[in-house]
């Protein structure tokens, strides 16, 4: 094989490959033992049939298709090698000239990692905003825990806002009960507008055994945007009890024994979900400032695939809850032409982030652990509900465990940035990762 290697931009090359036809043989003989093994003829054994028979039962130009498909992806890849090139993406094949029995020609674009002059890490300075936290954050902290812990107590009067109420429903259009429109005992929360529109409003003023109508449009069903008469009966009321706010809610809610002690509990945190929050918003500025630094270039077919798969995974995302590009556009009123823009954009940010980590991992050779990977490996099994082993061997398959093992590496180079670069706030304090370190570390205890 002879290649040569042509530049076509800082981020593409396209290679010239000629292979002879006699390193073809190869090839073309697993080509004929691949179709020999799938064709069946009289009087032949199967994958004992002669080439002489396969050409003329599916042809040599079939036969030598097979070869050269297989022959390329071996060829591009030794072209690779020998050029010494960091490919990234899928290459482009065009066959440029392929006779039988003459030297295969092809080209492959393909793009490449552009050669990156990474910044120093420690000239970098970034501010954030100032960590400032408000009583009334943590008196809701408190609420959200007095909710959990509250009763509900039965009570011999009319319902109002924020009270459960026990219903019957029956719904009916034109006096005819409309298919699934019948509900008996089911708990609803005055007000909270999770049922039908109208309801809530119906609702306050009823005692137990007490019944009203009201009219409401019907969304699902054959019947929908009819209007329907709903018939409505409290069977009966309760109202929601807080428990008091002292030391013995203290104690009941949490492993504190004073409310002062849990109050300072849940003021840290608060304090460290902004801290943290602080650290996130100072990775994004540096590596904004980092990638400007290095100007780099981002790689189109990269970036036009990388766009296609985060496309696509918007659409599954709407498919899932029942939705369509179509609805998604006219609720946002956005074109799709903007959504391919602002996607192009944050794809286009996202590939040279990744240029960015993975150069500084070249130059630093940062190593990932079997221990790191499986954490890793576990921690996303987690959150995708898999066991662990059930999720790798997925990932396997997909050929995906290789990118996962890239964002490890790429989250190394990148914790090692953070330790260089200086972040302060507003105000001119100095802010340090011991916020992150503490989340991580409470992360981890939770995943072991």
């Amino acid at each position: 094989m002879k290649s040569t290697v042509e530049t076509l931009s800082p981020t593409r090359v396209r290679l010239a490959i000629e292979v002879p036809f006699v390193e073809l043989e190869p090839s073309l003989k697993k080509a004929y033992r691949e179709i020999g093994s799938q064709v069946q003829v009289p009087g032949f054994r199967r994958g004992k049939v002669p080439t002489a028979v396969i050409d003329q039962r599916v042809g040599r130009g079939t036969v030598l298709n097979e070869a050269v498909q297989e022959a390329i992806p071996e060829n591009i890849l030794a072209a690779v090698r020998e050029h010494d090139l960091k490919t990234l993406g899928r290459p482009e094949v065009e066959i440029t000239e392929f006779n039988d029995g003459d030297s295969l020609n092809f080209t492959a674009e393909v793009d490449v990692r552009p050669e990156i002059t990474i910044p120093d890490a420690t000239t970098i300075e970034v501010t954030v905003d100032e960590l400032q936290i408000d009583e009334s954050e943590i008196d809701e902290q408190v609420k959200n825990l007095r909710e959990r812990f509250a009763t509900l107590k039965t009570v011999e009067r009319a319902a109002v806002e924020g009270d459960y109420v026990q219903i019957d429903l029956n719904a009916t259009v034109d006096g005819e009960d409309v298919p699934g429109g019948q509900a008996s005992n089911i708990s609803h929360e005055v007000g909270s507008k999770q049922l039908l529109p109208g309801l809530d409003e119906a609702v306050v003023g009823l005692a137990a055994g007490e019944s009203t109508t009201f009219t409401t449009q019907l969304v699902g069903g054959d019947l929908a945007g009819r209007d329907a008469e709903v018939a409505v009966t409290v069977r009966t009321v309760k109202e929601k009890e807080l428990p008091e706010l002292n030391d013995e809610f203290a104690q009941m809610a949490s492993e504190f024994d004073t409310i002062e002690e849990l109050r300072g509990d849940l003021r840290a945190r608060v304090t460290q979900g902004k801290q943290v929050e602080q650290i996130y918003a100072a990775r994004d500025k540096a590596l904004a400032q980092l990638v400007e630094a290095a100007e780099i270039p981002a790689p189109e077919g990269v970036v036009r695939e990388e766009v296609a798969s985060r496309k696509q995974a918007m659409v599954d995302q709407l498919e899932r809850i029942g939705a369509s590009m179509e609805e998604y556009l006219a609720a946002e009123d956005k074109t799709e032409e903007q959504i391919d823009a602002e996607l192009t954009e944050a794809a286009t940010e996202g590939v040279k982030v990744q240029l960015l980590l993975d150069t500084l991992a070249d130059a630093e050779d940062v190593q990932v652990s079997d221990d790191e990977f499986g954490h890793e490996i576990v921690h996303r099994a987690q959150r995708a509900g898999m066991a662990p082993q059930q999720y790798y061997d997925q990932l396997v398959r997909s050929g995906a465990a290789a990118a996962v093992f890239g964002d490890v590496r790429r989250g190394k180079a990148l914790a090692a940035v953070m330790e260089r670069i200086t972040i302060k706030d507003s105000a001119g304090n100095g802010i340090t990762l011991d916020a992150l370190r503490a989340a991580n570390e409470a992360e981890h205890n939770h995943d072991h």
